[in-house]
C-alpha cells in the first residue's frame, strides 16, 4: 500500500534543506558530479535532494555534509520563520 504524501510543511523544509546543500556545495566549489563521487552517491540523487524532490537518508546526509565540509545540523535546522511544531 503506498504511503500518503508528506504534508506541505515537510515538502517546504525538504526544499530548504536542498537549497542549503546546494549553497554549501557551490561554496565548496564542487559540481554535483564531484559531490556525488565524494559522498559515494550518484549525481541524480544529489540533484533530486537539492531540488527538494527527495529527502536524504541520515547516512547520505552525513556523507554529503562531510564531502562539502558542512555541519549536518546546519543543513537541516529549522528555518528562522518557525520550528514546525505547530504544523
Amino acid at each position: 500500500m503506498p504511503s500518503a504524501p508528506p504534508p506541505d510543511w515537510i515538502r517546504d523544509h525538504r526544499r530548504v534543506v536542498g537549497a542549503r546543500i546546494r549553497a554549501a556545495r557551490l561554496y565548496a566549489n564542487l559540481t554535483q558530479e564531484r559531490l556525488a563521487e565524494a559522498a559515494g552517491m550518484d549525481r541524480q540523487s544529489i540533484n533530486r535532494i537539492e531540488n527538494g524532490h527527495a529527502s536524504p537518508i541520515l547516512d547520505n546526509l552525513l556523507r554529503i555534509a562531510r564531502a562539502i565540509g558542512a555541519d549536518p545540523g546546519d543543513l537541516i535546522k529549522w528555518p528562522a520563520t518557525g520550528t514546525g511544531d505547530d504544523q
